[in-house]
């Protein structure tokens, strides 16, 4: 049952070992690439509550603003995908 228990540890510790030299290998990442990735995060999001608003929404005039308010997030997020 040790051993079992032991190749186990072992094989975390090799995983843990091979991800370490993944995350060397990449480039650092600039502030502006950080501040890039929280802003389409923060936009996906956006749009994946103003999807489900849209799915549920009677009225007409909401129903309206929920889709103009769509198409400026994916304008958004059009715009960051050609800066990147």
């Amino acid at each position: 049952m040790a051993r079992g228990w032991e190749s186990k540890n072992v094989e975390d510790q090799q995983n843990d070992a091979g991800r370490d030299r993944n995350l060397a290998a990449r480039p650092p990442r600039t502030a502006e690439q950080m501040e890039r990735d929280t802003r389409r995060g923060g936009l996906q999001l956006s749009r994946a509550r103003t999807l489900s608003g849209l799915q549920a929404a009677c009225n007409a005039q909401h129903r309206a603003l929920l889709e103009r308010t769509l198409a400026h997030l994916d304008a958004e997020l059009a715009a960051l995908g050609d800066d990147s």
